[in-house]
């Protein structure tokens, strides 16, 4: 690979090297190490690290602590969408196993990954309660090689981690940092074919053992130190998220200077300085990581005595975002209040079942708070049984949920919306008004049909 140093046989002291030098290296070739691992989380992360590394051949056991999460895995059962886990999970059930034990899962363990939830704490840093759970319950654990965070951490954890290793008498047990980069609806690529596999570690033996650990993957392997590691993911985060704000920004100011922002995005996204990626204007970002990361960045900056601006103005474009969408329909219906809303996909993006952080909490919420009745569709969602979605209504179609409605929304790009026959579906409406969020459909179509057709930055 042009510009990378190539790691084989005989050239394992390129690791030494790069840890000494900060280089990326290739993945290993040659014959495969086969490792025993334990995985710590059944969650997203978690269930396709497991099935990934058992499918590159390696023993894994993945530990949770939520019974029915383990009895559905047991039983061939996976209780998140994911496209191709059920079935990688499937093809490995000799090399992958499901436990709540953490005997179980730590006997014979060369290698534990912790991939555990780190949400936001009430102080608005990242609570590491369950990551300290699993760093204390391997304190008898001695037989380990490593200990590999995969959960993201405020830059500092890993040094914490290593003193707590050190003082329960685990100082030969190596540490690395191990971030993820892959987006739920394509986990399990983006696990087998990355842009880089990130190693951050303070050993060469351990940066060694990881970089075995991933062979068969296709992707570079960029080795650093910990902390290094640890910013990765929370600087690429947030500059996505970045991004998808610049861009919702232009789209607002397109709307009152009438230009057209997937033009200007076009043509901005072919700067090869700047690329067309996440440059697609909408309601805003949601989800497990770009909210929680972002806030985590910007609460670690406050800590250190200073103050992210340009982050604190990504994060307040995404919440205001999902308000101008609201406002949008008071300036189309008059009110709100008494009005009938179907509100078109759930999920904070196609492709997955996640509801964290989705656009259409904020939307339903406020929607609701305004009077109007909320009416819903999603192939995939499950909504929490809590306000706001215990005070929506649920259909299993398109055309059920624009029955009678005043106005609609569509919050998620669903491929399914492109199949809908719109031209039939305006005549179920009482008011027919559409807020494309997304920019899905075609304004001149739509219009042609007969809706009063909304769009984001577009004329």
């Amino acid at each position: 690979m042009k510009g990378h140093r190539h790691a084989g046989p005989g050239q394992l002291d390129l690791l030494g090297h790069a840890l000494r030098r900060k280089e990326t290296v290739c993945r290993m070739v040659g014959k495969p190490h086969y490792r025993s691992v334990a995985v710590f989380g059944a969650g997203y992360i978690g269930l396709v690290t497991g099935a990934c590394l058992a499918d590159l051949g390696h023993r894994v056991v993945v530990r949770d602590i939520d019974p029915e999460k383990i009895r559905l895995l047991r039983a061939g059962d996976v209780p998140i969408y994911e496209p191709g886990l059920g079935d990688m999970i499937a093809r490995n059930k000799e090399r992958l196993s499901f436990t709540l034990d953490l005997d179980e899962a730590v006997t014979g363990a060369e290698i534990a990954y912790v991939c555990v939830d780190t949400p936001p704490s009430a102080s608005g840093d990242a609570d590491l309660s369950r990551v300290w759970s699993v760093v204390t319950s391997l304190k008898d654990a001695a037989h380990l090689r490593a200990v590999v965070v995969k959960s993201t951490v405020p830059v500092g954890t890993g040094s914490r981690v290593r003193a707590a290793l050190d003082a329960a008498g685990l100082g030969h047990v190596g540490y690395a940092a191990n971030p993820e980069f892959t987006a739920e609806g394509r986990a399990v690529d983006d696990f087998m074919r990355p842009d880089r596999i990130v190693i951050g570690a303070s050993d060469e033996a351990t940066a060694r053992l990881l970089t075995e650990l991933h062979q068969g993957v296709d992707g570079p392997v960029v080795v650093m130190s910990v902390r290094s590691a640890e910013m990765v993911k929370l600087a690429a985060n947030a500059l996505l998220a970045t991004k998808i704000s610049f861009i919702n920004e232009i789209a607002t100011l397109c709307e009152k200077t009438g230009a057209d922002v997937e033009e200007v995005a076009h043509a901005v996204g072919l700067d090869h300085r700047l690329g067309p990626h996440f440059l697609r204007p909408g309601i805003g970002w949601g989800g497990s990581c770009f909210p929680k990361d972002s806030e985590a960045l910007r609460q670690l900056a406050n800590n250190t005595g200073y103050h992210l601006q340009l982050l604190s103005a990504v994060i307040e474009v995404n919440n205001l975002q999902k308000r101008q969408a609201i406002q949008k329909l008071k300036d189309e219906l008059g009110t709100l209040a008494g009005a009938r809303v179907a509100l078109l996909g759930l999920t904070f993006k196609p492709g997955t079942d996640d509801m964290r952080e989705a656009p259409s909490t904020v939307l339903a919420a406020r929607l609701l708070a305004e009077g109007a009745e909320v009416r819903c569709w999603d192939p995939m969602a499950r909504p929490a049984a809590a306000e706001p979605w215990t005070s929506t209504t649920r259909h299993t179609s398109v055309e059920q949920a624009l029955e009678g409605t005043d106005a609609a929304i569509i919050v998620t790009e669903w491929p399914q919306l492109t199949e809908v026959d719109w031209t039939q579906a305006v005549a179920v409406m009482r008011r027919p008004v559409l807020f494309d969020g997304r920019n899905l459909l075609d304004p001149a179509t739509m219009r042609a049909a007969g809706y009063r057709y909304l769009s984001v930055g577009r004329p």
